[in-house]
């Protein structure tokens, strides 16, 4: 069983208490999206769990508990972006955030932190050339810190419209899509790097451009030491390529305020009060009552 920790929300920064109360006790509850009174109960036992892949901008304040999961397999998908506080809005600087890509990959190897440069979306400020310019120091900060860069370009799904059309931010159109692959797969060669695409249909193998798979059962396998056979997770997006996980998280809990955010928000007051009373509920963002129908799941 593969944990997804999780596309929903950004658990290392903000709920590494709740995480290690989870682990602790065994398990963690999980609501359905669309039937919110229907509730899984997923073990975490390392006994089932092959793999955890968490998910996050700013997992500095996990780190300290790192010590805690050497009974699991684990990797990070790690965003790290140049965009200003419009875009965002709470996230430390970007400077700070680099710093702890790196101290990740020294604790527990750059195989295990994939970079992700994602989404790009274009603004009169945020152009192609200002997308080079930032990509080209990343890069440079992060060689030998990781393997693999991801990236992806902005889907502009309805509940984010007015959101970037307050700040005029539009997609990226196709020719400029190929422009970015071939500047920036010439820099990810420089640094020794792999450059592929997340959930991107475009076809960009002429620029050494392939396709990748957030949840990767061959980095999984790679990473146990032996083959991970799963099904393809059909609940994902149309070209998506990720093996089948359980997601733990909830939607409308993460505080980071990114305009571009699928997952619905919340403003970092009202994030901040989840992560106050939420720690001991099996289940992020809310707690369990009578109504509640709760199955075992993933055992």
């Amino acid at each position: 069983m593969i944990i997804s920790a999780s596309r929903r929300t950004d658990i290392p920064a903000y709920f590494s208490e709740w995480w290690m109360n989870r682990v602790e006790e065994g398990y963690v509850c999980v609501r359905n999206p669309f039937r919110y009174h229907q509730v899984s109960r997923v073990s975490l036992s390392p006994d089932v769990v092959d793999c955890i892949v968490f998910w996050s901008k700013n997992p500095k304040p996990f780190i300290p508990y790192l010590g805690k999961l050497n009974s699991y397999m684990y990797y990070f998908q790690y965003t790290l972006n140049a965009y200003g506080n419009e875009i965002e809005t709470y996230l430390p600087s970007f400077y700070s955030r680099m710093e702890t890509f790196r101290q990740l990959a020294k604790q527990i190897g750059k195989e295990r932190v994939i970079w992700r440069y994602d989404p790009i979306l274009i603004s009169e400020k945020y152009t192609v050339d200002w997308h080079m310019e930032q990509f080209q120091m990343f890069a440079e900060g992060l060689e030998d810190c990781t393997q693999l860069c991801v990236i992806s370009f902005l889907d502009e799904y309805p509940r984010i419209k007015k959101g970037l059309e307050r700040l005029n931010i539009r997609g990226v159109a196709e020719n400029e899509k190929y422009m970015i692959a071939r500047g920036f797969s010439e820099i990810t060669k420089e640094r020794g790097m792999e450059l592929a695409t997340c959930c991107e249909e475009i076809d960009l193998s002429s620029y050494g451009i392939g396709h990748s798979s957030c949840i990767d059962g061959k980095l999984i396998s790679k990473l146990l030491g032996y083959q991970i056979k799963g099904r393809k997770d059909k609940g994902q997006r149309k070209g998506c390529g990720c093996m089948e996980s359980i997601d733990i998280g909830s939607y409308h809990t993460c505080p980071n305020g990114c305009v571009y955010c699928y997952a619905g928000g919340q403003n970092k007051k009202n994030g901040k009060k989840i992560a106050d009373w939420n720690g001991n509920s099996p289940v992020l963002g809310s707690v369990l009552t009578e109504e509640d129908f709760v199955t075992d799941k993933g055992r």
